[in-house]
């Protein structure tokens, strides 16, 4: 835990809040290390089901820290070395839940992105600003954003960079669940939870073959289901679900 990220543990739950509040949870260099390695933790941890990523209610992140980036500009690898220490969340297992509330604009959006599942506040907006300042979403948002809500509404947005509401998110496809505002962290609590409670071998490999997948013409994906499915079968989750249910008993899961 550092002063500008919060880390909380319930149950086999690890929540992650950005508090850089008198900032708006601007990225900074020191932010973005401290998630990542935060999220690298979480990975290695067997007893970490799900990962929820958040702010506070006004604000999830108003993106990258314009005050850094005057330095940033004078490296010309400065979008390498950022892509690279959002690279743990890219590889990450453990599925990641974004819980946003409030704004979550240009590299908070691209941030948002990165999760598996994304919750927002009913009040909660999106933007990508970048082109407004002469340059452009560095971090997934030219790629991320067309593969999620085709190119011709992403460009309507990455072009002018206005803002759209969680309501229209969802109704693009980049929003999973729209919730009361102020409540997105509960909700996507609830939802972490759910997923903590299935086989964590099953859930990673799910998250292994969509991911994978998606990126793959649609016979190389069918065969990385059939790899995901055979593996599956063959664990000990899988019979202990089986006995559980024959059984009719709640079961135990271990991961293996």
């Amino acid at each position: 835990m550092t002063q500008d990220l919060i880390t909380d543990i319930v149950g086999h739950v690890r929540i992650l809040r950005m508090n850089r509040p008198q900032a708006r949870n601007a990225l900074s260099l020191a932010l973005r290390k401290a998630i990542a390695a935060a999220i690298l933790e979480s990975d290695g941890d067997p007893n970490t089901r799900a990962i929820v990523i958040t702010g506070n209610e006004t604000c999830f992140s108003a993106g990258g820290d314009i005050k850094e980036f005057p330095e940033s500009a004078n490296r010309e690898d400065s979008a390498f070395v950022s892509q690279r220490i959002w690279a743990p969340l890219s590889s990450c297992r453990v599925p990641l839940i974004a819980a946003v509330d409030g704004i979550a604009l240009g590299g908070g959006a691209e941030f948002a992105m990165l999760c598996d599942i994304i919750i927002a506040g009913e009040k909660a907006e999106f933007a990508f600003p970048e082109v407004r300042l002469g340059i452009l979403p560095g971090n997934g948002g030219t790629q991320r954003f067309p593969r999620a809500v085709g190119k011709f509404k992403a460009m309507r947005y990455l072009l002018t960079g206005d803002r759209f509401s969680a309501r229209e998110a969802a109704d693009m496809g980049l929003v999973s669940e729209v919730v009361e505002a102020g409540t997105a962290l509960a909700a996507a609590l609830a939802v972490a939870q759910r997923i903590a409670e299935q086989p964590p071998l099953s859930v990673r490999q799910i998250k292994d073959v969509v991911n994978h997948g998606a990126e793959a013409p649609l016979a190389a994906a069918l065969t990385l289901e059939r790899e995901g499915s055979r593996i599956l079968t063959r664990s000990q989750d899988h019979r202990e679900a089986s006995m559980a249910f024959i059984e009719k008993r709640r079961p135990v899961f271990t991961g293996k």
